[in-house]
């Protein structure tokens, strides 16, 4: 008998390339879902490499080149004090992405965990998630993220704490209401009845069958993180100047519209506007990614 070491290589490998088919075909059989994921990669790619391929210094200034409109030298022109537009707008793009991530990262980690343990065990646990996440929702969230900002601190740590508080609840609601109803299914029974404990149980057969619509909530979370933080350093709570980040870049160029300087503020705007665009489509995808039902 071949050792059990060369039987599962087989199984992890042919696992994968199933997974990858899957992914192929999901990304691929829907035009608006493979224009989303060609967006996300695109912002990706930006993010990781586009700091090192900006042709000028997002921090060098240079008066004599004050308020220039786009050109060949500088595709999206100039802001007030000669910095370029277009190495800003891709320094940012990092700079943005990183909050949401890490900020959905925290709420979803921590509010899939504890509405899992809330809805599978129920009673006082339950109780008090119930009640934190009535607490968090009674406060519009936004005012709630500027004075979780304004108290701390305006540093990018406690923009994504903010950011973090303000998204637990929507994890926290989709899998304690998912678990409560998978709770005494015939799956579980048959889990438990093969001896299964209560770990196994919310790890393997819970948790795959809670990411499909959590996902979808990742992806809303994505596009409200970045305009919430956007938001933020707009009116002075989030990122702090000279960093370059598009809501700071917005605001520097929103006195300027109406002298005709449009460019400050117009290609950080669109760039936003994009990132939002992009992960608002990508929810449907990551869910049809995830879901075990979806793939045959």
């Amino acid at each position: 008998m071949p050792p059990l070491s060369t039987l599962a290589a087989p199984r992890r490998t042919g696992r994968a390339a199933a997974f990858l088919r899957h992914a192929r075909h999901v990304i691929t059989g829907n035009g608006v879902t493979a224009m989303a994921f060609g967006l996300f990669g695109l912002l990706l790619l930006v993010a990781l490499v586009g700091p090192w391929l900006v042709p000028y210094d997002p921090m060098a200034t240079n008066a004599a080149m004050a308020l220039q409109p786009p050109s060949a030298a500088h595709w999206f022109g100039t802001d007030v004090i000669g910095r370029d537009i277009f190495s800003r707008v891709v320094v940012a793009t990092r700079v943005d992405l990183l909050i949401a991530l890490s900020s959905v990262a925290l709420a979803g980690s921590l509010g899939l965990t504890l509405g899992l343990l809330a809805g599978w065990y129920g009673g006082l646990l339950d109780r008090v998630v119930g009640r934190v996440v009535d607490t968090i929702m009674a406060f519009p969230l936004f005012v709630l993220a500027m004075g979780i900002v304004a108290a701390l601190g305006n540093s990018i740590g406690n923009v994504v704490l903010a950011m973090a508080i303000i998204n637990l609840p929507f994890y926290l609601r989709v899998a304690r209401a998912e678990t409560n109803v998978r709770r005494g299914s015939g799956m579980v029974e048959a889990a438990r009845i093969s001896g299964n404990s209560d770990a196994r149980i919310l790890l393997v057969h819970m948790l795959p069958n809670i990411l499909p619509p959590a996902m979808v909530q990742v992806s809303l979370n994505m596009g409200m993180a970045i305009l919430n933080c956007a938001a933020l350093s707009f009116i002075g709570l989030g990122v702090r100047p000279p960093e370059a980040e598009w809501g700071i870049l917005v605001a520097e160029g929103a006195q300027y519209l109406m002298s005709g300087e449009w460019w400050v503020s117009f290609f950080p705007g669109l760039a936003l506007m994009l990132s939002v665009f992009c992960f608002n489509l990508l929810g449907d995808g990551l869910r049809d990614l995830i879901d075990p039902r979806q793939r045959t």
